[in-house]
């Protein structure tokens, strides 16, 4: 089982919305996917909840579940994760990932 589990700050305003209706629309986004995507097992989204400035906190957590490395590869290409993929580059400031094997 390979753990994916992505954070991402959020720019402030993008696409006409507030950092906050963006989090939301990505979170309805990704937790969609594995209904679209049979290599994906699962997509948990988390929308953070703490307050402050701190330059560690991240606004949006991703944690999704494939059985193998090839599984996530396919995810990670498939068309209907690349549309979300479109929408979220427009809406973020950065980005960190890590994969792990269970």
């Amino acid at each position: 089982m390979i753990k994916h589990v992505v954070m991402w700050k959020l720019k402030d305003v993008a696409e006409g919305k507030t950092k906050s209706e963006n989090a939301e629309t990505m979170k309805k986004l990704l937790e969609g996917l594995p209904s679209k995507i049979k290599e994906l097992k699962s997509a948990e989204v988390g929308i953070n909840v703490l307050t402050g400035g701190d330059e560690a906190v991240c606004d949006v957590v991703l944690v999704t579940e494939c059985e193998t490395q090839k599984d996530l590869q396919v995810y990670s290409g498939h068309p209907d994760h690349q549309k979300v993929v479109s929408f979220i580059k427009k809406v973020v400031d950065e980005r960190r990932v890590v994969d792990y094997i269970l």
